[in-house]
């Protein structure tokens, strides 16, 4: 899990992993060096690098020999970064590992909003990407530099817009998540989500009570269809349609919600081999989808809002605005990248930070649990990012359910070993299962995977289709 380091603690400054927010360097490095890192996170969603603490979290300060100058650190984002970042340095007293009064230099690095920062002495450009601050290439610095103008827009200002325009319920669970009773202006102001008496666009998302008023484009769409594609007409097959246009917050609480409301329940062959009832779709999968598609969507493309479409078949989330700055669809299992960071932070600090943050490879490894298909992102025409998780599990257990408990017996499935389940759980849930299939699913190779199979295949639990034993095309169902 990755997530911004909100506090100056020594223990949690040594001890928290590093991350897509976090760095800690020895102060004995150079601080032309450590320029590399502030690039990187300034280009990216800001956040920590923590001077004195080394990687391994020991504390060693500037007491220590070879420890260079602090007050060089502390001017690092104006000598060696080109145009400087917003950076705020904190020195935090510590006790080294030596037992002496010392201290650690905490550096805040604030995203840049308008402009790719380099390092001076170069013009090198880095992008912080997981816990590694990478060089970025020609082709990358471009898309990152027209990446910098869409990300603007969240702090742009809206016309006409006022502190009379804020959801005070909404500030008031910011305020109390903030620990503050301070006015409602000044939070906003100091959290820059307020300037010269007006919102910016993404202090209207997050707090304005009435976004959709300002920014039509503001909305999510939730529609439910009858079927596996949507009918027009004297075929209109949609059961449920409900727009929410309200504060961020709001919205995903009531489309999680509808969402959770409508999701069918099905039988599924557990660890256990006792059936269990689960969700059509895993909770983290499509809630992962719904927070990334509110948080990093393109909220300057004026012609589409964000629809949550779900079918018998299928459930597909779709978010206007192509992927952010070097995410592709290649990479973005391990590439993070925060097209919008005031609004990502700020659902980070409303709780959402699991959703937020094991992000993509999350959403695979839960599908995966429940034997279900990989999850397909797109890009539709180019101009949108669309999640699609599938459930055509759903109609075949359900059809099969009955006709499995009177094939095996009790006491057979209690017989069964780890693999011996899987293998079963997949030719129950799939239809069929393959040795290459069901070696992927065990960590296997494939020759185990086989074994497993034939020893079911042998025993009458599963029957076995080929021409031959090297055909590559054979596969196993429940006899």
């Amino acid at each position: 899990m990755q997530s911004p380091v909100v506090t100056n603690n020594i223990e949690t400054l040594s001890s928290t992993r590093e991350n897509h927010y976090f760095d800690r360097k020895s102060a004995r490095i150079k601080p032309e060096d450590l320029a590399r890192h502030v690039v990187a996170l300034a280009n990216a969603s800001g956040g920590k690098v923590v001077v004195g603490i080394e990687d391994d979290g020991t504390v060693t300060g500037f007491a220590r020999q070879g420890a260079r100058d602090p007050e060089r650190f502390e001017q690092c984002a104006i000598t060696d970064c080109s145009p400087a970042p917003d950076v705020s340095c904190t020195r935090v007293p510590a006790i080294n590992a030596s037992g002496e009064e010392d201290f650690v230099l905490v550096m805040d690095v604030e995203p840049s909003t308008n402009r790719v920062i380099t390092r001076r002495k170069d013009g090198a450009v880095f992008l912080r990407q997981g816990d590694q601050s990478k060089t970025l290439g020609y082709e990358q610095i471009r898309a990152l530099e027209y990446d910098k103008n869409q990300r603007v827009f969240e702090d742009e200002l809206v016309e006409d817009s006022g502190i009379g325009d804020v959801d005070r319920e909404v500030l008031a669970r910011y305020k109390e998540i903030l620990g503050t009773d301070a006015p409602d202006e000044q939070v906003l102001r100091a959290r820059r989500f307020m300037r010269d008496g007006r919102l910016t666009v993404a202090g209207l998302l997050l707090f304005g009570e009435c976004p959709a008023a300002f920014l039509p484009q503001a909305r999510v769409r939730v529609l439910r269809f009858d079927g596996t594609k949507m009918e027009t007409g004297e075929r209109l097959n949609t059961t449920k349609d409900v727009t929410f246009d309200g504060p961020i917050p709001k919205v995903v609480d009531g489309a999680f919600s509808l969402i959770s409301g409508m999701l069918r329940e099905f039988q599924f062959l557990g660890d256990d081999g006792r059936f269990q009832t689960v969700p059509e779709y895993p909770e983290f999968a499509w809630f992962e989808g719904l927070v990334n598609a509110v948080t990093h969507r393109d909220y300057a493309y004026a012609g589409d809002y964000i629809r949550v479409s779900m079918y018998d078949d299928r459930l597909e989330i779709l978010s206007p605005g192509r992927l952010p700055n070097t995410v592709t669809l290649d990479n973005m299992r391990e590439t993070r990248y925060s097209r919008n960071p005031r609004i990502a932070r700020t659902l980070v600090e409303f709780g959402w930070v699991r959703e937020l943050n094991e992000g993509v490879k999350r959403i695979y490894t839960e599908m995966q649990r429940l034997l279900l298909n990989d999850p397909v992102f797109s890009e539709p025409d180019g101009t949108k990012v669309q999640l699609t998780l599938e459930n055509n599990i759903v109609a075949r257990t359900l059809r099969q359910r009955d006709a499995l408990e009177d094939r095996i017996s009790r006491e057979v499935l209690d017989g069964l070993g780890e693999y011996e389940i899987v293998a079963v759980q997949a030719a129950y849930a799939r239809g069929r299962v393959t040795p290459r299939e069901l070696s992927s699913l065990i960590n296997r190779s494939q020759r185990s995977a086989t074994r497993v199979l034939k020893g079911l295949s042998n025993r009458g639990v599963l029957e076995w289709h080929g021409t031959s034993t090297n055909d590559p095309m054979q596969y196993y169902t429940v006899a």
